[in-house]
């Protein structure tokens, strides 16, 4: 079965967000036990306030994205007709496949459907990997968009014109 990515489902939110935890922990972002955690867990609250997308593979959920459009009290950085995308996690196991890639350009495509002029984001500075897969879809580096959401975090923002 090919890959698809749909909207979660409320019986999936459980699983979602020990897999958007699980995710973090593993490339070393944030232990389990960091303050943000309990954010990164709740997929039904992020359901919400935004849009939580799933990557499905054979029948497997393997990662996930919030998509915060405007209105969504999940926003951090967006402005006046930004879409914001938001914890955007793949499993260990399944990264190196496009499901990264494929969940982003669902945000890109949701952010069109709704007519916003841009989709934003923020990202951790040691996440290379994710930094070179939004530049190879377009999206640039905003030093306006940085910002620290507590002391010793500090976010780089990126920005796709749409």
């Amino acid at each position: 079965m090919p890959l698809v990515v749909r909207l979660a489902t409320p019986a999936e939110h459980e699983a979602v967000g020990r897999l958007t935890l699980h995710a973090y922990v593993a490339s070393g972002i944030l232990t389990a036990d960091d303050f943000y955690a309990e954010h990164l867990v709740d997929a039904a609250g992020r359901a919400e306030g935004g849009e939580v997308y799933v990557a499905d593979l054979d029948g497997v959920v393997v990662g996930t994205v919030t998509f915060c459009p405007e209105g969504s009290s999940l926003r951090e950085l967006a402005g006046a007709g930004e879409a914001e995308f938001r914890m955007l996690a793949v499993s260990p196991s399944a990264r190196r496949q496009g499901v990264a890639e494929a969940l982003v350009r669902r945000i890109v495509e949701r952010a069109r459907q709704l007519g916003c002029a841009a989709v934003v984001l923020s990202s951790q500075p040691v996440q290379e990997d994710a930094h070179r897969l939004y530049q190879r879809l377009g999206f640039h580096r905003t030093p306006d968009k940085d910002w620290s959401p507590v002391p010793g975090v500090d976010l780089l923002g990126f920005r796709l014109p749409l």
